[in-house]
């Protein structure tokens, strides 16, 4: 049945948000009454990754232009968030380079997570001023080649990052229940977005971006937006991940974490938060179980183990798979709409479209 009261029409309105968030919550909640550490751990990367992938969806599945550089804020936040809440005395030998008042002082790790994603989102704006003018296969270059001038930075950068070394001391707060409600926060900036004035006008570029324009949308404008927004998400995330390894490399934000992240929201689908999020937690999984598998199982008397890197292969076959069978991913580009719809409307939707 329709709803009637406004309640229940608002209800409808944010249903894929509340099932999205429910569903996601029995996840967290199942897994951590197991009471099992190493798959609490893979849990809350799992959990990374979603604000991840959902930072992607802002971009990618509003504006229709793939993005190879998020990994990129990724990493500026990461980075951000350690220098703000090392202990001034690591600091101190790591990285003696920062500023003085940094040095000197750290930050609770909620802020400094939150101005390492302002950090990331700042970096976004001032690039995707030049580089969200372009469209098509030259924009998804100039973003690869965005990361690619992060990472050479950040890598010969070594009284700011450690260079090639790892940077240690980070203290370890991301826990499940941490990386859940930060989620959560994405999950409804995502959303919110996507129904604003400006996601739609995105989006009327992403299907038509003559025509978009025709109609008085800044292409441009809508896209330095969205960049930044999800620019935002990522950063946190990487300020997220820092504070669950407790130590950072510059190598941990290269291309195997990009293709994973990408692989998750093609395979979820790419226009959709519920794709973002289906696509993250079926490869998670999937991940999870070949990691075992790499490890070794028992057969009844026979001890079988995958090859190296086998989740990376079937990873790849996934994903392989899912571009020639199902392109648009396993929710079809498409949220989880409100149930409760009457047949006669169904009925009726069916004949018209025959």
């Amino acid at each position: 049945m329709e709803p009637k009261s406004p309640l229940g029409h608002m209800v409808r309105e944010v249903w894929p948000l509340i099932i999205l968030s429910i569903g996601l919550l029995l996840v967290v909640a199942v897994i951590q009454s197991m009471g099992d550490r190493i798959v609490s751990q893979s849990l809350t990367e799992g959990l990374i990754r979603l604000v991840v992938v959902i930072g992607l969806y802002i971009f990618i599945g509003n504006s229709g232009l793939i993005s190879f550089g998020h990994i990129g804020f990724m990493m500026i936040g990461a980075y951000a968030t350690a220098w703000q809440t090392m202990d001034p005395m690591t600091k101190d030998i790591f990285i003696p380079g920062l500023p003085a008042y940094l040095l000197a002082n750290s930050h609770h790790w909620l802020i400094a997570t939150i101005i390492g994603g302002l950090i990331a989102a700042i970096a976004a704006f001032i690039s995707g001023l030049a580089m969200m003018r372009l469209s098509g296969i030259a924009a998804s270059i100039g973003t690869f080649a965005l990361f690619m001038s992060f990472y050479s930075l950040y890598l010969q950068w070594s009284t700011w990052t450690a260079g090639q070394s790892s940077l240690v001391g980070i203290p370890v707060t991301t826990t499940p229940w941490v990386a859940f409600w930060f989620c959560i926060v994405a999950m409804i900036g995502a959303f919110v977005y996507s129904r604003s004035k400006f996601g739609l006008a995105l989006r009327a570029s992403r299907e038509d971006e003559v025509a978009a324009k025709a109609a008085g949308v800044n292409v441009t404008g809508e896209r330095v937006i969205s960049f930044t927004i999800s620019a935002f998400f990522v950063g946190m995330a990487g300020g997220l991940y820092g504070h669950f390894l407790g130590l950072l490399t510059v190598d941990t934000f290269y291309l195997p974490m990009t293709f994973i992240t990408l692989s998750m929201l093609v395979v979820g689908g790419m226009q959709s938060l519920s794709g973002a999020v289906v696509g993250t937690i079926v490869l998670s999984f999937v991940i999870e179980l070949l990691r075992k598998a790499e490890k070794g199982f028992s057969l009844g008397e026979t001890s079988i183990s995958l090859p190296a890197s086998s989740a990376e292969v079937g990873l790849g076959v996934i994903l392989l798979l899912i571009l020639i069978f199902r392109p648009s991913g396993f929710t079809r580009n498409a949220e989880i709409y409100w149930p409760f719809r009457p047949k006669v409307a169904v009925t009726e939707v069916t004949h018209r479209q025959s």
